[in-house]
């Protein structure tokens, strides 16, 4: 995914910390949602830390790039495989045991599991310092 960005500060260890513009669903044209948006209680722009190759500085405006891929892989592991786990701990101790209790239980231990398994995901990512975004270009102009 390609997006604009502008560098609000640089880090000590060659990374930048950079506002992205929050895109919404409706393109910002709230009088065609029907739903009414309210932007007020929505923040604008979100900010992150980019690898900065190029060596911007703040206040520029820059092309950030950022790893679908991987993004993608930490979606799954934080919404799906909980899900998946409570309803595999759900049938499959219900189906062998016939115990509605004992396959509620094992319903949360699997929804649970996979909560910690996102936990740890997330502590493995800050602790190798990986990247979601790169800055590939600074924008004149």
């Amino acid at each position: 995914m390609v997006q604009t960005a502008r560098v609000k500060r640089l880090l000590a260890d060659g990374r930048a910390e950079v506002a992205v513009p929050r895109k919404s669903a409706c393109g910002h044209d709230c009088s065609q949602c029907g739903g009414g948006c309210s932007e007020m209680l929505v923040q604008m722009e979100v900010t992150t830390v980019a690898a900065n190759p190029v060596q911007a500085e703040p206040g520029d405006t820059v092309r950030v790039e950022s790893d679908s891929k991987g993004i993608l892989r930490i979606a799954a592991v934080v919404y799906l495989v909980p899900f998946l786990l409570f309803f595999v701990g759900y049938y499959l101790v219900g189906g062998l045991f016939g115990s509605e209790s004992g396959a509620i239980a094992a319903a949360i231990a699997g929804f649970l599991l996979g909560l910690c398994g996102a936990v740890l995901l997330d502590r493995q990512v800050k602790r190798s310092r990986q990247n979601a975004f790169r800055i590939t270009e600074i924008l004149r102009g």
